[in-house]
């Protein structure tokens, strides 16, 4: 019985040499399977390509926040817009954003006093880059323009620190002031380290000056100066031809000596715009005793506590007696400044691009090259 069973079941089964090629081929197909197979620790090319654009995205997402960043720096808001409701909306306005204008430097409709600092050299704004604020005579000017068409500012503190500068630039600022004085506004000079020659001329401006008994002011006169590079050229072998349309034309050359006509020319020329400076002094403390005038006009500088023996300037004092008196003047108790916080936010942005601009080799070479007349204090 058992050998009838084993039999038939070698008569149904597959020959030997059949059911081994078979195996052959399977193990063969299995061994190609696993060949194929990626390793485990290898991340699908899905998942590689998913990180990449989420990189991506977020690499342009900063960059759109940081130009709407500089964008808002440099287009600020107006100096003290006031909020304007419409005409169905209900008396009360809303506190949180009344808060929120107030915290981000810009005017909440209150009266207060605008800040406007002058730093360095007065000069007509030159060529900056994208990194550089303004903050030439036309920035300064600029900046009296918007204050004073500004119904809730009622003073404006003019910071001085400065040697001076151009006459042009210096008298540009000068009229600024007084056409804002014509509106109304009161002016008050806070004179910093240096308040000389053309930064004493602006405040000449003001209702009322304020000075540390430290700091160095007058200065009252012109300066002109002219270079002569004739003998450098001489000795490297390079001669300069001017072509002109009349004997003048190329009056204070650097690449000649001066004639005596020219330098009776430039003396009267200066002599002229001396004038124009003496009669602003004489406008703006007439309170000076005339022979103190005329005495402490020759160029000369002094220290904040002589100007104020001497009546050139008001009040000893910083900033914060500044702030006061202008208040005082604009009958204001405690004048809030409306323009403070956004400025500062603004100078932090700029400094660095601006301070690299300033010491430009060719900015110094242009202004050695070009004469100007100026109401400068030279150290």
């Amino acid at each position: 019985m058992q050998e009838n069973q084993n039999q038939d079941t070698t008569s149904t089964s597959l020959p030997k040499e059949i059911w081994e090629k078979k195996l052959l081929e399977n193990e063969k197909t299995a061994s190609m399977a696993f060949s194929t197979q990626p390793p485990a620790e290898e991340p699908a090319p899905s998942k590689r390509t998913s990180h990449n654009t989420w990189a991506t995205l977020l690499l342009i997402t900063f960059i759109i926040s940081a130009c709407c960043g500089i964008y808002l720096t440099i287009h600020p808001a107006g100096l003290c817009e006031e909020p304007q409701a419409p005409a169905t909306a209900p008396e009360e306005e809303s506190s949180a954003a009344a808060a929120l204008t107030e915290a981000f430097g810009k005017s909440s409709g209150k009266p207060g006093i605008a800040w406007i600092k002058v730093r360095g050299v007065i000069a007509q704004d030159s060529e900056s880059g994208p990194f550089s604020r303004p903050s030439g005579a036309g920035a300064i000017t600029k900046r009296i323009r918007e204050a004073s068409d500004e119904k809730n500012v009622k003073a404006i503190v003019l910071d001085i620190n400065s040697p001076g500068g151009t006459v042009a630039s210096v008298q540009n600022i000068y009229n600024e002031l007084l056409r804002a004085k014509g509106k109304g506004k009161k002016i008050v000079a806070l004179f910093r380290d240096v308040a000389a020659s053309g930064g004493f001329y602006i405040a000449m401006a003001a209702d009322q000056i304020v000075a540390e008994p430290g700091t160095i002011t007058g200065s009252v006169g012109v300066i002109m100066q002219t270079g002569n590079v004739e003998g450098l050229f001489n000795k490297i072998g390079v001669k300069v031809t001017p072509i002109t349309s009349g004997k003048y034309k190329d009056i204070g050359s650097a690449y000649r000596p001066m004639t005596d006509a020219e330098k009776a020319l430039l003396q009267d020329m200066v002599d002229d715009t001396y004038t124009q400076f003496f009669a602003a002094v004489k406008a703006g403390r007439p309170q000076v005793k005339p022979e103190d005038l005329t005495e402490y006009t020759d160029g000369r500088v002094f220290t904040g506590q002589r100007a104020y023996n001497l009546g050139f300037i008001d009040k000893l004092g910083g900033e914060e007696e500044a702030r006061l008196l202008a208040g005082e003047l604009a009958g204001l108790k405690d004048p809030k400044i409306l323009n403070q916080r956004s400025d500062s936010l603004r100078d932090f942005v700029f400094s660095f691009g601006s301070s690299f601009e300033n010491q430009s080799i060719a900015k110094q070479l242009q202004s050695l090259a070009t004469p100007s007349v100026a109401y400068l204090w030279i150290q």
